[in-house]
């Protein structure tokens, strides 16, 4: 097996661990050739109910997930594995209506691809997610600004010194906007700075903004760090320590 190396971690791929999630045997079968091809570890589940007992056994690095499954809905399995053990998920589909993508994403599926897909670009979005889940996009060392302070070795962001608790996407893109306060980003620059994708759907960053809202605001639908900048994208404007009132 190979022993590659994710750029920037450690570990040798074939250390990292992914469960692969699918009723059908020839997808099934594509998607882990390429990925053992590529040196990861791999296992199968055909249904909910054995992703959940497997995950729940195996502790993979990431699970490739499909939509549709018997016993249990992909969807309800993205939140359990998300609520439960913060796995990250690539979530796959057959369905390419963007309710049906915008409901994997609000469950807590870090990136999603539509049947057909490349097995090529799985195994590269699936490099993708696991070098951002071990790696910071920021550098190393405690970071204090405004009421957040980041410890992006520890892979911990504090609000106010509460701990918040998020995805591995949401840290990221906490995390790069913690590194630029009061920096205008547009969806795309953070698509390709955060997910590192030079092409994507755009809807992508509007979930997991709309998220990071409903976790840092005291009034997500009036946020008052996270901004919208109309016809151009957002800005992080974190309130000062001396005007920060109590916490929500």
């Amino acid at each position: 097996m190979p022993s590659s190396q994710l750029p920037g971690d450690s570990r040798p791929t074939a250390d990292l661990r992914v469960l692969v999630v699918d009723d059908d045997p020839t997808v099934s079968e594509v998607v882990c050739r390429y990925l053992r091809a590529a040196g990861f570890l791999v296992d199968e589940a055909s249904d909910g109910q054995a992703a959940l007992d497997m995950a729940e056994r195996l502790r993979p690095d990431l699970v490739v997930l499909d939509r549709m499954l018997p016993l249990r809905d992909g969807i309800e399995v993205c939140r359990r594995i998300r609520g439960d053990w913060e796995i990250p998920v690539i979530m796959l589909t057959a369905l390419n209506q963007e309710d049906d993508r915008i409901d994997g994403l609000e469950a807590g599926a870090d990136d999603y691809l539509t049947k057909p897909f490349s097995p090529r670009e799985l195994v590269l979005r699936v490099q993708s997610v696991l070098r951002r889940s071990v790696s910071a996009v920021v550098p190393a060392g405690l970071i204090t600004v405004g009421e957040f302070s980041l410890d992006a070795r520890a892979h911990e962001v504090r609000l106010r010194g509460d701990p918040l608790v998020l995805t591995t996407r949401e840290f990221d893109l906490l995390a790069y906007l913690i590194g630029r306060p009061h920096e205008v980003l547009s969806r795309e620059d953070l698509l390709r700075s955060v997910w590192g994708w030079e092409f994507g759907d755009l809807s992508t960053v509007t979930v997991h903004v709309r998220r990071l809202r409903e976790k840092i605001e005291a009034d997500p639908a009036q946020p008052r760090m996270l901004n919208t900048v109309w016809g151009v994208g957002y800005r992080f404007d974190p309130v000062p320590l001396t005007l920060a009132g109590r916490p929500s």
